[in-house]
C-alpha cells in the first residue's frame, strides 16, 4: 500500500479518519456501506505496517492484508454500490456482485489452501499468493470492483471508478517496477471522493412513499 511501516501508519490513520467523517455524514442507511468504505481502506494500511514492521513471512498480519485486499473488498464494493445506486441501475449492480461473491469464494478458498507469504522488496511489499485460474480472478475481481463503480448510475461514482482504474494502473506499474508503492495515495483521494458523495447525494424520499429523488 505504502513505501514503508511508518507511511502505511500515517496514511492508515488518516484515511481512517476520513472514513468516521464518511460515516457521520451518512443521511440514509443504503449510504453506509460505501460511507465506510475509507474505515476499511484505513484498516488496511495499517495491518500493512505491521507487516513491515515484521519483516514480511506469511504470519497473522499478511493473512489479514489478503483477507482484505482478495476476498472482502471483491464482495464489500459491489454490494456498496448495490445499496445506494438508482433503482435502474441494480440489476446490472446486481449480477456484478454475483460476479464478485464467486469471484470472493474462489480466492477465500486459495487462501485457505495456500498461506499468503509477504516479501519487503526496497519501498514496496510483494505479496504471493497460490491461487488457481488467476487470470479469471483477476478479471472477476475488477469487473465486481471497478465495474459496479462504472455502471452505478451515479455520475459521482462513475467519476470514482475511472479514478480507480486509471489510478490503479498507474500504482500497479509503479510497484511491478518494485519502485515505489502508492496505492495508499489511491485509497486517500478515493476517501475524500467519497466523503464529498455522502455529504452531496439527494436523500432519497422512496422510503416515505413519495417519488424518489434522482441522482
Amino acid at each position: 500500500m505504502c513505501w514503508s511501516a511508518t507511511a502505511d501508519l500515517v496514511a492508515g490513520t488518516a484515511v481512517a479518519g476520513v472514513g468516521v467523517a464518511c460515516v457521520a455524514r451518512v443521511r440514509s442507511g443504503r449510504e453506509l456501506p460505501l460511507a465506510a468504505l475509507p474505515l476499511l481502506l484505513g484498516a488496511h494500511q495499517l495491518v500493512e505496517a505491521v507487516v513491515w514492521d515484521s519483516g514480511g513471512g506469511s504470519g497473522p498480519a499478511t493473512t489479514a492484508w489478503a483477507v482484505i485486499a482478495l476476498p472482502l473488498l471483491t464482495v464489500w464494493v459491489p454490494a456498496g454500490v448495490l445499496c445506494a445506486c438508482p433503482p435502474h441501475a441494480r440489476r446490472r449492480v446486481c449480477a456484478l456482485l454475483v460476479v464478485g461473491a464467486v469471484t470472493a469464494a474462489m480466492l477465500a478458498y486459495g487462501l485457505a489452501t495456500g498461506p499468503a507469504k509477504a516479501e519487503i522488496r526496497g519501498h514496496t511489499v510483494g505479496y504471493m499468493f497460490d491461487l488457481p485460474f488467476t487470470p479469471v480472478l483477476i478479471a472477476g475481481y475488477l469487473l465486481a470492483t471497478v465495474g459496479s463503480l462504472l455502471l452505478s448510475g451515479d455520475r459521482r461514482l462513475l467519476v470514482l471508478g475511472i479514478l480507480v482504474a486509471v489510478g490503479a494502473l498507474g500504482c500497479w506499474v509503479l510497484w511491478r517496477l518494485e519502485f515505489v508503492s502508492t496505492w495508499c495515495a489511491l485509497a486517500a483521494v478515493c476517501s475524500v471522493m467519497l466523503f464529498r458523495w455522502v455529504g452531496t447525494r439527494p436523500v432519497s424520499v422512496q422510503a416515505a412513499g413519495g417519488p424518489a429523488a434522482r441522482y
